[in-house]
Order: C-alpha cells, then sequence, then structure tokens
C-alpha cells in the first residue's frame, strides 16, 4: 500500500466559490494510479458529498469532522447523536427561538424558519467565503423543508446565532455534546453546532488505519482550518492551504498555494506523489 491521504473538503480540495481546481482532479487521479489511498476528511454529512466530489475518484470519506469513516462502500464507523439528545436538542433550539437545521447520511432537515432566518447570516458567509451572496436554497440545494425534526440519524445540528451567548448557553446546556461554531471567527461566528463528543478527524483516521491494518508513518493530511489540526498531529506530515487560517498554516509541516491557485497539485507534485522525487523532509517520513 502506498501512501494515505486525508484531504478536507472546503478550501482545501473545493475552492471559496464552490468549484474543484481541475488541476486537483487530475492530482487525486495520478496519486491514485502510483498506489495511494484518498479520503476526503470534512465537516459535511455524507448527504452532502455531492457526485462530483465521488467523480474525482476516492476511496472513501471521514465525514462529520469525524462521526463517520466510509471505505470504499464500507461503514467502518457511525457515530451519532442519540434520538434522547436530538430532542433536547431540538426542543431547546425551538424554546429559544433559533432557527437550526439537522444533519444526516439522509439528508439536511431545515426548522420551520430557517429558510427565511437564514438568509441574511447564508448570505455574509458567502461573502466571506469570496462568493457572490447566495440564497439557502442556492448553498444547501438539497435541503429539506418541512421534514421530521425528532431523528435517530444525526450527526450534527447547525444553528444560526442571534449573539455568541447561545453558543455559550448550547455548550453549557449540553455537556454531552460537543459545542462549535463556524461562519466566523470567535464573536463573529454566525452558527453554532452540537455534535458527537469525544470525536476529532485524528480518531476517525485512527480507526480507519485499524480497519486497513496500515501504518500512520505512511499518511499524509491537507486541511486549511482550525479543525484540522487534530489530524495535523496526527498524521506522518501535514499540509496547509496558502489561503487557509493562520493556525492551521502554522501547525503544519508545509504550506502550499492557494486552493484557487493549484495549491493541492502543487503540493502533491512538491511531496513526490505525482512520479517526482519530492520534498526531502517528506522523503524521510
Amino acid at each position: 500500500m502506498g501512501k494515505i491521504l486525508f484531504i478536507d473538503v472546503d478550501g482545501t480540495l473545493v475552492d471559496y466559490e464552490g468549484n474543484i481546481p481541475a488541476s486537483a482532479v487530475s492530482a487525486i487521479r495520478t496519486a491514485r494510479e502510483n498506489g495511494c489511498r484518498v479520503y476526503i476528511c470534512t465537516g459535511r454529512s455524507r448527504a452532502e458529498v455531492y457526485a462530483p466530489l465521488w467523480d474525482i475518484g476516492l476511496d472513501g470519506m471521514i465525514g462529520g469532522n469525524g462521526s463517520y469513516v466510509e471505505d470504499r462502500g464500507e461503514v467502518i464507523l457511525h457515530r451519532l447523536i442519540t434520538p434522547e439528545q436530538a430532542k433536547r436538542a431540538v426542543d431547546w433550539l425551538h424554546e429559544r427561538g433559533l432557527e437550526f437545521y439537522l444533519e444526516s447520511n439522509n439528508g439536511l432537515f431545515a426548522s420551520e424558519h430557517f429558510e427565511e432566518a437564514g438568509r441574511a447570516a447564508v448570505a455574509l458567509y458567502s461573502q466571506r467565503k469570496g462568493r457572490e451572496p447566495q440564497t439557502v436554497r442556492e448553498a444547501f440545494p438539497d435541503m429539506v423543508f418541512g421534514g421530521e425534526l425528532y431523528r435517530d440519524d444525526l450527526n450534527k445540528i447547525s444553528f444560526l446565532l442571534s449573539s455568541y451567548q447561545d453558543y455559550l448557553d448550547a455548550a453549557a446546556a449540553f455537556p454531552d455534546l460537543k459545542a462549535g461554531t463556524w461562519g466566523g471567527k470567535g464573536e463573529d461566528a454566525l452558527f453554532g453546532d452540537l455534535g458527537v463528543k469525544g470525536i476529532t478527524k485524528a480518531s476517525a483516521i485512527e480507526a480507519l488505519l485499524r480497519h486497513l491494518g496500515a501504518n500512520v508513518k505512511d499518511t499524509v493530511a491537507f486541511g486549511d482550518a482550525k479543525v484540522d489540526i487534530p489530524m495535523f498531529e496526527y498524521c506522518a506530515y501535514s499540509v496547509a492551504m496558502g489561503s487557509g487560517g493562520p493556525e492551521a498554516k502554522a501547525a503544519a509541516d508545509f504550506v502550499t498555494g492557494d486552493v484557487e491557485q493549484d495549491g493541492l497539485y502543487q503540493a502533491f507534485e512538491a511531496l513526490g506523489l505525482l512520479g517526482t522525487r519530492g520534498l526531502r523532509e517528506y522523503d524521510a517520513f
């Protein structure tokens, strides 16, 4: 078995306009031809991994920031929010007047008024990512409106923040879940989220390696954000995108170009994954 590559999606494989650079597709396909295995390692649930990503040619995925692991169609691990936790969170969000959506491998399910309430946040999030403002339906093309909200298949719950205090209160109210924010740094965050506690991208990679009978010395992680740091620290070598956050770049072994400027291809080339010699530091591990 060759090197095992773990690639974050948003901001790493997919650019800030939602496009997959052709050079990134070429790099992945060539690396697999050279004996590498390639897995996306993302916060997305499986329902958000659309056909264009699978069409690249992947060996599998880690989703939900570590709650789900799939290898060549086989589910290796899937840790869910319990039905009791899900009901309690839905009731709490309703009582607080916060709109939300539920993330599962079977789809995204919006609360009653999420489309209207989320309009401004989704538009601002798009702008922060360098895109034209999007509507909720453009940002979440397969989102279900009017679906069942008491569910037993949830990986994560995302909710609109009316203030940063909503996140702090959610963290206090649900110590049995992992609370976070996204869509902005610190008090500029647009969304809060609740997910399975005790999981990271690194813990999921460890589970996959056990399944494969593979050694961590053969792993390379690619990412752009703070959530990618655990897999940077676990894998033998790590690459941050030039367009990534300062924490990710500081934690990585190597910083490549921006995502939209062929950064992933440049990293694959530098690391010898395309048949070239690669970096001395990489050759050494």
